[in-house]
């Protein structure tokens, strides 16, 4: 039975492919009537999910149901989904009045019906005199209406958008989220909407789910969202942010930037290594310098329109990203302020990596595919399972895979005021985490070595 107020129940769904696992033991509700957005980036399972909706892939494991009903064994067309893709798949010897009204003559609806409901689905969409034309002379954005037409004609319970605005130049693509947006209102049905734009999902959704490697990393209101993100990984997909790397010295006060600052956050413990966010619009640059909790020189401006975004190096080495409505000259030294309520405070996702090895004899163990030298391990005997532990700092890599003693590619790039924070994903499919000063890039295939001396090893524990 589904519960009450909810359309869409998703549990514990799994989806592997053979060479990876694409959707990690995914669980979620989506409330009837509600405009539901999947975020993430390329791969991270936000499409393999709706195509699970949809019926056109099955999971490995878990449980969905629609309208109350398993979905299990029910194939595409008798599910009570329809769905637009990025790319129309509009019948090009059709036209937009054929094109719509195919599903319905499928199902063999009376003539007159199929009429009134195609007309009326053009009026929704603002069509209304299209019917007889090509519709391979219909811009992007009618072909994506016909599109939407063509789905909402057969009065679908649930309305999945796979990315359909992708293909649309910004200015179209803005007018179009507002129609949706308005589309969404009139018709009164659930929408789950999947794209890879952040500001698309903080503008058209009730909620919004952020994914991130076939996980889900937090659901919830954009304002949530964007206010409160729960990891740095969120924070830094959705809009503009300074991260940096935080102690909390105790509740209220926490240190960054090499000097304490009052915020509002409890909870965390006292000297407990954390992460902070402070938007860009959060930092205010402000004339009286006896008023500045601290300094810095201007590095960089650049008009935004609305905005000056500045990035202003403080003494100690330290980036800052501001957004301001005055203009400061590049090499004029500021002073600026944050205010306690505008410090988000995030626990750490780690603070050291971790990674599964065997012990190869006293003093190598086998990890990351590779074999690496480490210092003499005793009470450990050859073959046994360890628990490699070292520090982000202490991994080096190089621009030459093959110079290091394994390699991996750069997935993900996190700037964390005076550091890069890299994940870098290793040949054998392992996620290690490094904090460099050199600049990468995504997908940089990279060397990676590591010192005897920085890896603890200690038994693994079952």
């Amino acid at each position: 039975m589904v519960e009450l107020g909810n359309i869409i129940e998703i549990k514990n769904i799994t989806k592997n492919f053979p060479d990876k696992v694409v959707l990690d033991d995914v669980s979620l509700s989506v409330r009837r009537g509600e405009f539901l957005t999947i975020l993430g980036p390329s791969g991270c399972g936000k499409t393999t999910l709706l195509r699970l909706l949809a019926g056109f892939n099955s999971a490995s494991s878990g449980e969905i149901s629609i309208d109350g009903k398993a979905m299990t064994d029910i194939p595409p067309h008798l599910r009570p989904v329809n769905t637009v893709f990025q790319r129309y798949a509009l019948f090009p010897n059709y036209n937009v009045y054929d094109n719509i009204a195919f599903g319905l003559k499928l199902q063999k609806v009376d003539k007159k019906e199929i009429e009134q409901r195609v007309k009326r689905a053009l009026k929704m969409v603002g069509m209304t005199d299209y019917e007889h034309r090509d519709v391979q002379s219909l811009s992007g954005g009618q072909q994506q209406r016909v599109a939407i037409a063509r789905a909402i004609v057969n009065r679908p319970k649930v309305l999945l958008l796979d990315e359909p605005l992708a293909a649309l130049d910004l200015k179209m693509r803005k007018d179009m989220q507002i129609e949706l947006k308005e589309m969404h209102r009139t018709l009164g049905i659930t929408f789950v909407y999947v794209t890879h734009d952040q500001e698309e999902a903080l503008t058209l959704s009730d909620t919004i789910v952020v994914m991130n490697e076939g996980k889900i990393q937090q659901i919830g209101s954009p304002t949530d969202i964007y206010n409160e993100p729960c990891n740095s990984f969120v924070a830094d997909f959705i809009g503009e942010s300074n991260i940096l790397n935080a102690t909390m010295v105790r509740d209220r006060v926490v240190r960054f930037m090499n000097r304490e600052f009052e915020c509002i956050d409890e909870g965390f413990g006292e000297n407990v290594e954390v992460d902070v966010v402070v938007r860009p619009e959060d930092v205010y640059i402000i004339r009286n310098a006896e008023a500045a909790m601290f300094n810095g020189v201007v590095r960089s401006s650049i008009f935004k329109g609305v905005h000056y975004e500045m990035l202003v190096e403080t003494p100690d080495g330290y980036e800052i990203q501001i957004q301001d409505y005055n203009s400061f000259d590049v090499g004029s030294e500021v002073g600026m302020m944050i205010k306690p309520a505008d410090i988000h405070v995030m626990r750490k996702e780690r603070t050291e990596n971790h990674v599964e090895g065997v012990m190869v004899d006293a003093t190598h163990v086998s990890l990351l595919g590779e074999t690496f030298e480490c210092r003499e391990v005793e009470g450990i005997n050859a073959g046994d399972k360890v628990d490699v532990a070292f520090d982000f700092g202490a991994v080096e890599l190089t621009d030459d895979a093959d110079d290091g003693t394994s390699w991996g590619t750069i997935r993900f790039i996190l700037y964390k005021g005076d550091r890069y924070h890299l994940t870098v994903r290793t040949d054998d499919g392992e996620n290690i985490y490094v904090d460099t000063h050199d600049v990468w890039e995504d997908l940089d295939e990279v060397g990676i070595t590591l010192a005897p001396e920085a890896l603890r090893i200690t038994p693994l524990k079952e």
